[in-house]
């Protein structure tokens, strides 16, 4: 495949990694209208959000091994184009079951989606010039993250206070049929030979599948679910995953398993997928609590809302870019300085909120989050291009599912944490609100501090001598 080639692949798949994760956030400032439309209870709002993340999450791992054995060029259209469906048949929801079951299928397509775009990275470029694609990618995830509650509110505001959140949904569907034509176009095809690898490990798809829905179920159902009895499924999934584990070192020995779980012994990945839960875990939980202080708190409206976190995904866009092109020089050190920046962001940001409390949220916010943007960027690509680089490339749709299974399950924890935090802080009297988001930037913010600690111990550890190959992949 001849350069230009490579870059539109990359380029559509980038496209379609940006719609998939820009619906984790823009249906947040839609929930309001759409509670009125479909009068919805607080249950359904709940499940129209976390559905998403669940299925998304379920799927990562087997779908990334699919797109290894059988080629990633079907696995991608398949997965866009019920999404694509998906999309649609959300829009045109006429119940909260209907929209529901929508995004449980709609999150599975994103999840099938989304591994195959990191194994084509990994597939088409080799070496050091997977930086500058990484770096895009990097860019993508953050600028998709950050810029979908303003995406949201510019597509209610034009559709209207009952329609609006339709187009929500709406807007995937002409942008994922163009995604299918090209992808199928410029996509290279199967890369393994007709008939091997054909073994599927169907114990493993199901451990993996039980023991994330039972660490995921307790965190994004924290609000519906009441009572403590909820969080006894975490240790039962978390005994489920080391039972996978101990499955696919068994399986190992006959044939290729769902995933091969030697490779967090491979020092880049298993630091980097540690590095990502943790800092996803913080990164996420921002614009959760963001959305709800601007809107609930503060009376902004969904559009104004949107815009104040725009200065985030300009400064993620921006330094991924240059983070990827960068990071075979600085390699982790690059990482560590991008959690301080981002650590460093939010605590200004919540100064600012200290110190002038009566002042517009968006102007006083706007450069403290630009500094924190600037930090991501630093974070997420270079981050993921050091954990896929030794990733052999049989390995790389599974290896990525994994990674991104780890951030779905950060994301889900430190929403839980920080809104519990946040929530919890709502009835401490006198402008409560503003006291809640104060404190829900600083536990974000730790929790961002525990990765630049894992980030901090492995520069040490290079230090003092043990070699760390920065960015130089090794394929099998």
């Amino acid at each position: 495949m001849n350069d230009r080639r490579r870059w539109q692949a990359l380029g559509v798949g980038l496209v379609a990694a940006f719609m998939t994760l820009l619906d984790i956030s823009i249906v947040n400032v839609a929930l309001p209208s759409l509670e009125r439309a479909l009068q919805a209870d607080s249950s359904d709002l709940q499940w129209v959000l976390s559905g998403y993340a669940l299925s998304f999450g379920l799927v990562l791992v087997p779908a990334g091994r699919y797109g290894d054995v059988r080629g990633r060029r079907g696995a991608f259209v398949f997965g866009i184009a019920l999404f694509t469906l998906t999309s649609a048949l959300a829009g045109l929801a006429q119940s909260p079951g209907w929209l529901i079951a929508a995004r449980l299928l709609q999150g599975a397509a994103a999840g099938v989606v989304n591994p195959q775009v990191t194994g084509l990275i990994q597939q088409l470029f080799a070496g050091p010039e997977r930086a500058r694609p990484f770096g895009w990618l990097g860019a993508t995830i953050g600028i998709s993250t950050a810029i979908g509650p303003l995406l949201g509110g510019l597509l209610i505001a034009a559709g209207g206070p009952e329609h609006g959140w339709r187009w929500v949904f709406f807007v995937n569907v002409p942008v994922g049929i163009v995604a299918v034509l090209l992808g199928w176009r410029l996509l290279p095809g199967r890369v393994t030979p007709r008939g091997s690898q054909r073994r599927f490990d169907p114990v493993g798809v199901l451990l993996l599948g039980i023991g994330v829905t039972l660490v995921l179920l307790p965190l994004v159902q924290r609000e519906q679910w009441h009572g403590a009895t909820k969080w006894l499924l975490v240790p039962a999934g978390m005994a489920t995953l080391a039972g996978f584990v101990g499955w696919e070192r068994r399986y190992a020995r006959h044939g290729p398993p769902l995933f091969d779980v030697r490779l967090f012994g491979i020092r880049s990945y298993g630091l980097g997928s540690t590095i990502a839960l943790l800092y996803f875990g913080g990164f996420t939980a921002i614009f959760f609590i963001f959305t709800l202080y601007l809107q609930n708190g503060r009376g902004y409206s969904a559009l104004v809302a949107g815009a104040a976190i725009t200065p985030f995904a300009l400064g993620s866009a921006v330094a991924s870019a240059v983070g990827g092109r960068v990071v075979n020089r600085y390699g982790r050190p690059l990482v560590a300085t991008g959690l301080v920046v981002v650590v460093s962001g939010l605590g200004l940001a919540a100064l600012a909120i200290e110190l002038v409390p009566h002042a517009p949220v968006p102007w006083v916010t706007a450069l403290p989050l630009l500094v924190a943007g600037i930090g991501s960027g630093l974070v997420i690509a270079p981050n993921q291009t050091l954990t896929l680089s030794e990733v052999p490339v049989p390995q790389a749709g599974s290896g990525a599912g994994m990674l991104q299974t780890g951030q779905r399950i950060g994301s889900a924890a430190g929403i839980a944490v920080v809104g519990a935090v946040f929530f919890t802080a709502l009835g401490d009297g006198a402008d409560a609100w503003s006291r809640a988001f104060e404190r829900s930037l600083l536990t974000s913010a730790a929790i961002i501090t525990l990765a630049l600690v894992a980030a901090g111990v492995d520069i040490v550890r290079n230090h003092r001598g043990r070699p760390h190959e920065r960015g130089r992949p090794v394929d099998h």
